[in-house]
């Protein structure tokens, strides 16, 4: 899949294509969920998704996500950003939807966690989480009490 959309941004779940500089760097910098996480890490996270989505303007990439699914029973929504001098285009939307709505997983049901996010997510059927939906953080995660989401 590859599809253009406004002012000269670009989607495109070619996996080749991912700048893990970027995603590496943004992932474990700029993110409250990954903080420090290796590159080896996100290398690995980003060769062995079931599918991976990227922003590109010019050719770099500006925004990404990935799925992680068994391709039966779930699909689990991660690593969901947009470089910060880009957003407020929608390309935020755009992504979340060609990943849950446009792709091979799009009956399946999804999950995915969140902090601050909850509106964009809210627009493709995503809802709070309730006593079905567990999380066990890491021992001594220092970023768990902030991953949870709302409480009831």
């Amino acid at each position: 899949m590859r599809r253009g959309l406004a002012d000269g941004y670009e989607l495109d779940d070619d996996v080749a294509r991912v700048d893990v500089d970027v995603v590496h760097r943004y992932l474990s910098e700029e993110s409250y969920w990954a903080q420090g996480r290796p590159r080896e890490t996100v290398e690995r996270l980003v060769r062995e998704a079931s599918r991976v989505i990227g922003v590109y303007r010019g050719g770099e990439m500006v925004g990404f996500c990935r799925v992680s699914s068994d391709g039966t029973a779930y699909a689990f929504l991660c690593d969901v950003f947009v470089l910060s001098e880009h957003r407020g285009r929608g390309l935020g939307v755009e992504m979340v939807r060609e990943a849950v709505d446009g792709g091979p997983q799009r009956d399946l049901p999804w999950y995915l966690g969140t902090g601050d996010a909850h509106t964009l997510y809210r627009r493709f059927g995503f809802g709070e989480p309730n006593e079905r939906l567990m999380f066990r953080p890491r021992p001594n995660d220092p970023v768990a009490g902030r991953f949870s989401g709302p409480r009831r």
